[in-house]
């Protein structure tokens, strides 16, 4: 099972088991990991589950949407390596992928 390492804005680190064909969302919103409030539900739509993605770790998923990307320019503190936790979804084959979780969500 592919595992995602959540690094929280207090610094705590966790590493998650989360089944393929599951988002980074699912896995932090389901193990009630604070920092991604995601709002919508998953939907692409709020962008309280902001996170930045490990550069290493960008071609593992597919390419942020136009509606993903016109959420992020209005995400406070977005970067070039900004996603949505919701739109990466974790693939069978996916190893570890590492996100960091802002401060600024929610």
């Amino acid at each position: 099972m592919p595992t995602v390492i959540y690094e929280l804005s207090d610094g705590s680190v966790h590493e998650i088991d989360v089944p393929a064909g599951q988002s980074v969302m699912d896995g932090s919103v389901r193990n009630n990991l604070p920092g991604i409030v995601a709002e919508c539900g998953g939907s692409c739509s709020c962008a309280t589950c902001h996170v930045f993605l490990d550069e290493g770790d960008s071609g593992r998923f597919d390419a942020p949407s136009d509606e993903e990307r016109d959420l992020l320019e209005f995400a406070e503190g977005a970067q070039p390596n900004s996603r949505l936790s919701c739109q990466l979804i974790v693939g069978a084959g996916c190893p570890a992928v590492r996100v960091v979780v802002p401060d600024t969500n929610g």
